[in-house]
Parts: C-alpha cells; structure tokens; sequence
C-alpha cells in the first residue's frame, strides 16, 4: 500500500508541477464563465418563451436547464458547441459541403500558401533591410505603416483588384494572409540577423569573412530562434486572413463562409462550431510550426 501511495502522490506532484494543472485550472474557469453566460444571455428569452407559452410556474433548475438547450440561442451551450462539431465533422462525409473538414480544408489552403509567400516575402525584406542602410531608413516605416490599414477595410479592395485581373479561388484570400503573415516574419528577422554582438562581427573580420560567409555562418543561424518565433504569431495571422478574405466573396466554402451563412440564418451553434474549428486548425498549425522547430534546433546542434 506504501509503494502505490507513493506512486500515487508522485503522479500527483508531477501533474501539479507540470503543465496540466494550470492548463487544466484555466480551462474550468473558461467553461464555468461559459455556463455562467449562457444563462445570463439565454434567460429573458426562455422566460419569455415560457410567457407565450402560458406556462406562469417554473423552477430555477428547469430554467437553467432549458437556457441551454434553446434552438437558437443568443450564446450556445458546451454540450450544444461540441454536438455540432461532432456531427459536422465525424456524423458527415468530408465531402459533403456540410462538413466542417471540407470548410476547413479550403480555409486551410490559403492559409498555408498566403503562409508560405509571407514567410519568403518576410525573410527576403529582412535580408534586404538588415543589409542596406538606405532600405532600413525608407522601407521599414512603410512596412511598420501597412499594418495600421485594417484588413476588414484592404480585403474587399483587394478581392475586386483579383477579380478584375480574372484572378479567383484561394489566391486572393492568400494574398490577404500574406499581407498580415509578412510583417511579424519580417520584424522577427530582422531581429534576428542583427542579434549577433559586435565581438562576433569582428572576429568575422579577423578571419577575413565575406559578407555572404559571415550571413550564412553567424547571421543566419543567430536569426532561427527568431524566425520560428516569428512564424508561429504568422501562421495565425495567417489563419486569421484566410477567414477574412471568405467573408467580402460571398464564397459557399471556408470557414468564413461558414460563420456568414450562420449569421444570415441566426444560427448561433453553427457559428460557434465554426469558431472551435478555426481555434483548433490554428492550435494545431502553430504546434506544427514548434515540431518543426525543435528539428531544426536539434540539426544545428542545439541542446534541448
């Protein structure tokens, strides 16, 4: 009994000094707030619903209870959010334009290649900048500027340029997420490339190094932390451009065009499934992007 109590009271103080228990405390707190909301918003309809009903005596738990289950409920329950998920995705083939796989797919499509041109975009600006004094003092505030349009106000001008040029389907959302990946690839690298001390760049000098030595030998490999820090806030930004762009082509497939058709039809539990999926494509996306991570340090001989 001794050994599986200490064995017991070891997993215990490993789950506490981990990871879990705080992940775990903040996921309560988020789902009690959740039920909290849900019958704070949903209340003065039931109430309402039971008034035309004629129905005048009612409990409390029987109120809270059909707060959350309502049709069309001002916010939707757990357990009516992950109903939905279930159905759309495991309860219905993924070619089915019901599905929240075949939406994401789509979104993810021009995520990962609004992704990929933001990323290349991003790094060859910071080369340019960290290597041309001229383009650090004129291009930079231009990038650092672009940022300040508001992507709800650059899409649709974007997607009627593309679209006057016969240019449809997943590139004009891509070019919406580049525009939002580029900056934090750029910003981060050019951090990166400029980490090295002065004590570095002069023994490169000692040794006589190119400029094209002293990048690919002290720059480049300082700036990889950086970089993949910088991908990670891209890859999301990213996402987040994908489901933008849907929005303003009045497109039938994406999540984007899923949280519009559930907008149009007050379907609230669509839109939340909606959301969950694009929480978890960008959850996973960013884990990705940190596997990807690790395998790069552990080639370049980082110590883990």
């Amino acid at each position: 009994m001794s050994a599986v109590a200490a064995k017991s009271s070891g997993l215990v103080a490993r789950i506490a000094g981990g990871k879990v228990l705080p992940v775990a405390t903040v996921v309560a707190a988020i789902m009690a707030l959740w039920y909290v909301g849900v019958v704070f918003l949903n209340a003065p309809f039931q109430e309402m619903m039971y008034k035309n009903a004629g129905q005048t005596s009612y409990t409390t738990s029987q109120l809270i209870a059909d707060t959350m289950e309502q049709e069309r409920p001002v916010l939707p329950s757990p357990q009516q959010v992950a109903r939905e998920f279930w159905k759309t995705t495991v309860g219905t083939p993924i070619t089915s334009k019901r599905s929240l796989i075949y939406h994401g797919w789509v979104t993810l499509s021009s995520t990962l290649l609004g992704f990929l041109i933001g990323t290349v975009l991003g790094v060859g600006l910071a080369v340019m900048i960290v290597h041309s004094r001229t383009l650090d003092k004129s291009l930079m505030p231009w990038i650092i500027t672009s940022q300040t349009i508001p992507i709800l106000a650059i899409a649709p001008m974007i997607i009627v340029v593309f679209n006057a040029i016969n240019i449809t389907g997943i590139v004009p959302k891509a070019f919406i997420s580049t525009y939002l990946s580029f900056f934090p690839v750029t910003v981060g690298v050019v951090k990166g490339l400029r980490s090295p001390e002065r004590l570095h760049l002069d023994l490169m000098r000692t040794y006589t190094a190119t400029a094209g030595q002293t990048f690919w030998k002290l720059r480049w490999p300082a700036s990889v932390p950086y970089l993949f820090a910088s991908m990670k806030v891209a890859i999301a930004a990213s996402l987040v451009g994908a489901i933008v762009g849907e929005m303003p082509t009045g497109a039938v497939a994406g999540i984007g065009a899923r949280l519009l058709s559930g907008s149009y039809y007050g379907q609230t539990v669509q839109i939340w499934s909606a959301l969950l999926t694009a929480a978890l494509m960008a959850a996973m996306l960013v884990m990705l992007v940190d596997v990807i991570d690790r395998v790069v340090r552990v080639k370049m001989g980082v110590r883990p």
